[in-house]
This record gives structure tokens, sequence and C-alpha cells, in this order.
């Protein structure tokens, strides 16, 4: 007889039907423990999955199992039963048996928990946070660590069979005077001089396509001084970075979205998943749908409708159209919203929302109704219906203003319409790359042109458009992709030109030295050969969120930080020590 294993000779989860009338051996965890009547039984649960054990009066093991404490880790010896008929649990691989316990050895025992496991309630996040270890034995936090794992697997997997290569950049580098904050890391052989950890791989990347490695990619850690928020984690994040060489943006798009289409079959649980993404331009997305990150499970899409309002009975709108030229109405439709109280609800958000109210028309026997309706007449009225399709039943709300002060607050409100009468289609995943957004933006409160997305893109037109253009009409070869109102990847073809790129910094007021200083490593290899190329990041985070159906990034993270930026289980960040900064020459100044 073949002596068996210490701890198991079979997981929590493989035991069935054909295992009955053999003898085991299982460990894990106590999930609960039931007494009924005498007979008690415990689910014993590890990584795999649950097994029923059951144990009677009569076993010598009785009087261990009486003593047990949820969560503690025991090994369980007994032969492997048919569950008596009507109790069998069709919801478990293990459901059609159960273990009749012999003998049983705690292995390690529980004290009383700070944050119950079984049954998964609600619990304050510090305290889950604080004991992550045991948050992580809940069974849907569980499964969504592993179906993270298994999304990151399928990435590499389908970018190693397209040619891509995995290549791992530095994790120390030198600090960047563009986008977020750094983390900085001082050094001790070289006093006074900081490290930074990488915001992405960014220049990295370029650098190994001026090198000729053609098809690099990487599951990068990303590093960010950046407050936190829902949908983007306080230090640390991952993407799928990619780069290639010789390409047009078109080739990107080619190439990554059959990638994430199938990513998203994958793991979406039979939802739907676009396959053809659209391309839709910036501008188009802002005016359509408020948004450069919309929504498109929600059927709504925004029209302009100012001319029915110029010089109309409706004084609101037609005294601001009369004395701004930039001044646009944008209508939300909102069919089957067609009645005063909906109406009324929307009104009331606005305001909640800090606006002095949102206009609407709703539409019954054959007329429209309201006060804008009274007000602008019949006529303007049937025109804005005939325009917008709109049928008895329906209704369509107004936002006035320019509209890059208000595009926002009219895609929050297309949102809020679109959830609240159930437009919105929840369960699928509508993907789509956002393109052509403008290359800068003018800042009101530097007085100066900034970057508006990405500084190493190259401008749409090439120097001659930087050279002739208004800067705030360049394009730039930019995109970002979008799947049900977040954005999961950026992307852009970038500036390999040396001169074109000295020339995109200084409409930002950056000098040629201050270029040369700062992105020297670039800046130096776009002067010996380099190839066209370009590349995207895909969120993994953002991208395993939305395949695990939740709605903060913590619950598919291992060890996330708080909304303070602070690591509770491990007590980051922490003071250091007088040695530790005398070594490195610091000297804290906290006034």
């Amino acid at each position: 007889m073949t002596q068996m294993h210490r701890y198991r000779s079979h997981t929590c989860a493989q035991l069935t039907t054909g295992d009955v009338g053999n003898n085991v051996r299982l460990s894990g965890w106590v999930h609960r423990v039931r007494d009924h009547g005498g007979l008690l039984f415990i689910d014993l649960r590890d990584h795999y999955g649950i097994t029923q054990c059951v144990v009677d009066p009569d076993s010598p093991a009785f009087a261990a199992a009486e003593k047990l404490r949820a969560e503690s880790v025991v090994r369980i010896d007994g032969e492997v039963k048919l569950r008596a008929e009507g109790t069998a649990n069709p919801n478990l691989p293990t459901g059609g048996v159960e273990v009749f316990i012999r003998e049983l050895e705690v292995l390690g025992a529980a004290t009383d928990l700070p944050l119950p496991v079984f049954g998964e309630p609600d619990y304050p996040e510090d305290i889950r946070l604080r004991y992550r270890f045991l948050d992580l034995r809940r069974e849907t936090l569980h499964a969504n660590i592993v179906k993270r794992t298994k999304v990151i697997a399928s990435m590499r997997r389908r970018m190693t069979e397209i040619g891509f290569a995995e290549y791992s950049t530095p994790i120390l580098t030198a600090s960047s005077p563009e986008g977020a904050r750094d983390f900085l890391v001082p050094s001790r052989i070289h006093p006074g001089k900081f490290f930074a950890l990488p915001q992405a791989p960014q220049q990295y990347k370029q650098l190994l396509m001026v090198a000729g490695f053609d098809r690099y990619f990487q599951i990068a850690p990303c590093f960010r001084d950046e407050d936190p928020r829902a949908d983007r984690l306080p230090g640390e994040f991952y993407q799928l970075d990619l780069e290639m060489s010789f390409v047009t943006q078109e080739d990107i798009w080619n190439t990554m979205t059959p990638v994430i289409t199938s990513i998203f079959e994958e793991f979406a649980d039979g939802k739907p998943v676009t396959k053809d993404w659209p391309r839709i331009p910036y501008d188009t997305a802002i005016r359509t749908y408020g948004s450069d990150k919309p929504d498109l499970r929600n059927p709504i899409e925004m029209q302009e409708v100012t001319e029915h309002f110029r010089g109309s009975g409706f004084g609101v709108f037609a005294n601001q159209l009369a004395s701004d030229s930039k001044v646009q109405v944008w209508a939300i439709p909102a069919p089957t919203g067609g009645s005063r109280a909906f109406c009324d609800r929307m009104n009331a958000w606005a305001q909640g929302q800090g606006q002095p109210g949102l206009g609407y028309i709703f539409f019954k026997d054959g007329a429209g109704s309201g006060p804008v309706a009274k007000n602008i007449g019949e006529e303007r009225t049937t025109a804005i219906r005939t325009q917008l399709g709109l049928a008895d039943g329906d209704a369509v709300f107004f936002v006035l203003g320019r509209p890059e002060k208000m595009y926002k607050f009219a895609g929050e409100a297309r949102v809020k319409v679109g959830l609240d009468l159930n437009l919105t289609q929840l369960d699928q995943y509508k993907l789509c790359w956002i393109v052509d957004f403008p290359f800068y933006e003018w800042s009101e409160e530097d007085k100066k042109f900034d970057f508006a997305h990405n500084p190493f893109s190259m401008p749409q037109g090439g120097r001659e458009a930087l050279d002739g253009q208004d800067p705030l009409t360049i394009k730039a070869y930019q995109y970002d992709a979008v799947c049900n109102g977040f954005e999961i990847a950026s992307g852009s073809i970038r500036n390999q030109e040396p001169e074109t790129m000295v020339a995109a910094f200084e409409k930002t007021g950056k000098s040629r030295a201050e270029v040369e200083e700062q992105f020297g490593g670039l800046y130096r290899a776009f002067q010996y050969g380099a190839p066209p190329h370009g590349g995207a990041a895909f969120g993994v985070d953002r991208i395993v969120m939305l395949l695990c159906g939740v709605q903060n990034l913590r619950e598919i993270t291992l060890f996330p930080m708080n909304q303070q930026a602070e690591d509770l289980l491990m007590g980051a960040p922490s003071p250091a020590e007088p040695k530790q900064l005398r070594e490195l020459g610091i000297r804290l100044n906290l006034s």
C-alpha cells in the first residue's frame, strides 16, 4: 500500500461520486461548522474549492471537531460517502459527496477573527486592508485575483503569438518633468541625487525601437505619486505596454483590436463584446457623448439645436445666444422619458450639480409640453422633435453654454438619462478607439500652451503644422481605447524627428537646451537613425476591473493602499531611521 501524502491526497475541489468508498486525506481552512443534532458538518476550503466533511459523536475526532474555530487550518482523514438523498449541492463540484471524518489534526489554529470570511458581509475598508490576508480568503475577492492572473497570462500568450517579445525595462530611472509626480528614491552612493520610479516605460520602449527590437511588450509596473480615485490606484499600477516599429496608427489599431477583443471574449462569461471597434474622432466624441471616454452601451447621442432657439421666445437661451456667438444649445434625447415627473427629477438633479437647472420638453398627444415648448412655440418644438426623431412618450433636455465649459455636464446628464430610463445595456462590453486628439491645449492658469495628451506624439502634419498652424487646431497621431465609459488604453505614433521634437516643446515654453537636458536619452538616440514607431499602454487593472464587474480597483488588487495612499497591512509609508537618513545625506524639514 502506498503511503499517503503528509497533508493531502486530494484538493477540496476534486472528490466526486467516483471516489465513494475511498479513504482520503484533505487539508484546508475551516470555512464553517454546523451542528445538526449531534452531527457536526465542517465545510473545508482550500484554494480550489470546498468539500463537506461530517463527524458524529462515535468518531475519535469528534472531541477535536467540537473545539474547532473558523479559519483554523486542519488535516482530515476519512471515507468518501454519497450525500443523503435530497441533500446534494449542485452548485459545488464536490456537492454529491461528503467525507466522514476518522481523524482530525489542527495544523494552524485561528484565534477570534477581526473579519469574517464566510458569507462575505460588508466590512469597513480599513479592517479589510489591515487584515488583507483574511480578506483574500473570501471567495469573491479570491476569484477576482485568480481571474486577474489568468487575464495577464492570456495577454502574454496572445502578444507572443503575434510576434512580440517581452523586455524588462529599469525600475530605477531618471525623474521625468512631464506628467504626474514622481516617486523619488535617494541615492546613497551619490549623495543629494535621486532616482525616480518610472511613471511608465515610455522613453525606454522608444529607445528599444531605436535599438532595432521592432515589437516590444511588457506587463509593466508604473509608479505615480497621485491622489487616489476608485478607478486609479495610488502608488503603483500595471499596464500591457507595447511598441512597434515601421507602423502607422492604423497598424497599431489593427494589431491590438483583435488581441484585446479576444481577451474580453475569453473572460466575459458570455456577455457580448464589440468585435469591430468604431474609431471616433475626439471632437465628435465630445459633441455626441460629452466625453472622450464615452459609454457606448448608452444609445443616446446628443445633437446641437442652437438655431431652433436663436431669436425664440425662450429668453434665457435667446438672450445668451444673441450676446455670445460661441454659445450653443445641445439637446439630450430621452426616449421613454416623457413624463413631467421624470423631467422634474432631472431638473432637480442638475440643480444638485450646481447648475441653474435643465430645460426640457416632453411629448404627448402629438405635441410638446413644458415651459420651454410654451415659450418657443409649436413650429420650433416640432422642428426639434423631427431633428431628434422623437415620439410621444419621449423627452429632450437642453444644455446651454460654450461647448468647452458645458460639455462635461451635458455628458453627465446623458449618462444619467441612459441609466435612469434603463436605456443603457449594462450586460455587454462596448469598445472603441477615440482618435485625432488635440495636440495642444491652452492653460489659462499659466497663460501658455500645454500638451493636451502625450508630449512624445507626432503632430498630424509634422513640422509644417507646427510652423504654420494655430496650435489649438493641430491634431496628434494619438488615440485612446475606451470600454464602457473607462479609458483602458492610451497611445500614439511617436515624434522621432529631433528637430520636430524640439519645435513641439518650444511651443510649450521649453528651450532647445531644456529639451536636450530633460530628454537627453531620446534626443540623442534620434540623431542616429530612429525608425517611425508607435505604441500604446493598456491598463491591466482597469481591464480586470471591468471583466470582474466591480467598481473599485481594490477589489482586483492583492495588497492595495487605502484612499490616503497608506499600506495598512505593512504600515507603509513609515519613518526612516536616523542612521538611514545620515547615510543618504538627508535631513527632514517638516515645518
